[in-house]
């Protein structure tokens, strides 16, 4: 490493770390203003904000550090092109990607940096600042609601089709673990119902391998006439068997930003197993988050022409530009996005569709300096 690539190195890891500073600055600003109010009303205290504030922000820094790196790779660059210090090296016969160097290898890091953020880091932040803000709600709730209804999700459904079983409970809570209202239908190869459990209470028991229903009755169908054979009445029902996981039951129609990179893998799995058409909105959420790995290179493919092309002005027109850029993602993440729901485009091509469309620029921008 020369003299030159210190220098670079120095100019621009020291406006990386105030770039990084500030974004995280701002993001806890936001995750303050956001949800102050609703851990007062929840009864949190100090340390329970302090806890949650400390688990969230980690959750942010997969998208935070292809920014940094944009914003001060345009400001550093901008800045050293305005010195006329790259026209010199340049002029010198010293190549684009030779003087870049350094950047190139510290993107290679961020890569790896990123993914593993995104396979560890941002799963547990987000799945641990849920189970706090849950914990906080049940301790609420708990001063005014009966046991059954702490932390209950009303109307929950799912449909397995793979195994051909149909559930549903009146509400499901995650504080007792059991599902209240509980109705299991058994459906033979044509989706015909051939026998239904319904039960006050049932819960699953993964040490026995099936669940627990208690307080119903058992019917029992003749597939070809529908004719109702008469029920059994149970007190207590063991089905083993059953490998519906609760959890999977209650990831089920949320917002694919606001689930894990694990839980995204475990709707998609399910959903791939029955070829559901909803799962392709996780999906492209999930293969999303891997293409996210190699976003610091094309960051840096960006906004190296972006900044040594062109008069030299000052350095903070080009981070103007990365507006411009992001705004550009967005457009086809969103246009990605939903030719992928309509079922235009397969989720994976759909996910990388805003890095191809980065990628594209950056390759013509660079052919534009040759």
């Amino acid at each position: 490493m020369n003299l030159y690539d210190r220098h670079l190195l120095r100019e621009w890891l020291k406006i990386l770390g105030l770039v990084l500073g500030a974004m995280l600055g701002l993001l806890f600003v936001q995750v303050l203003y956001d949800d102050f109010r609703m851990l007062s009303e929840l009864g949190a205290r100090g340390a329970d904000f302090a806890v949650y504030f400390m688990v969230t922000l980690p959750g942010f820094l997969g998208i935070v550090l292809p920014v940094a790196l944009l914003i001060s790779l345009l400001y550093v660059l901008g800045k050293l092109h305005r010195a006329n210090e790259l026209t010199a090296l340049r002029a010198a016969g010293v190549g684009l990607l030779r003087i870049t160097a350094p950047v190139w290898l510290i993107g290679v890091a961020a890569c790896a940096i990123t993914w593993q953020l995104n396979a560890s880091v941002v799963p547990w932040s987000v799945e641990t600042s849920r189970a706090l803000r849950e914990s906080l709600q049940f301790r609420s709730q708990a001063r005014s609601l009966p046991e059954d209804r702490i932390g209950a999700t009303h109307s929950v459904a799912f449909d397995n089709r793979a195994a051909g079983r149909m559930w549903f409970f009146n509400r499901y809570s995650q504080f007792t673990r059991k599902g209240y209202g509980a109705t299991l239908s058994l459906l033979d190869a044509e989706r015909r119902e051939t026998r239904r459990i319904i039960a006050a209470e049932a819960w699953h028991d993964p040490m026995r391998g099936g669940w627990m229903f208690v307080r119903g009755q058992e019917l029992n169908f003749e597939p070809e006439t529908g004719e109702l054979q008469p029920p059994r009445h149970f007190a207590e029902l063991f089905v083993a068997d059953l490998d519906e996981d609760p959890r999977l039951m209650l990831l089920i129609d949320r917002k694919p930003s606001d689930l894990s990179f694990f839980e995204l893998n475990r709707l998609v799995t399910h959903y791939e197993a029955e070829d559901n058409p909803k799962g392709r909105r996780y999906a492209v959420r999930y293969f999303g988050i891997l293409a996210d790995t190699l976003g610091p290179l094309i960051v840096i493919g960006l906004a190296v022409p972006f900044a040594v092309s062109g008069v030299r002005v000052n350095p903070a027109v080009g981070v103007s530009k990365s507006i411009g850029l992001f705004f550009l993602y967005y457009i086809l993440m969103n246009l990605a996005s939903s030719l992928a729901t309509k079922g235009l485009l397969d989720p994976l091509p759909a996910a990388w569709l805003p890095h191809a469309g980065m990628t594209a620029i950056a390759v013509w921008l660079f052919a534009r300096l040759r």
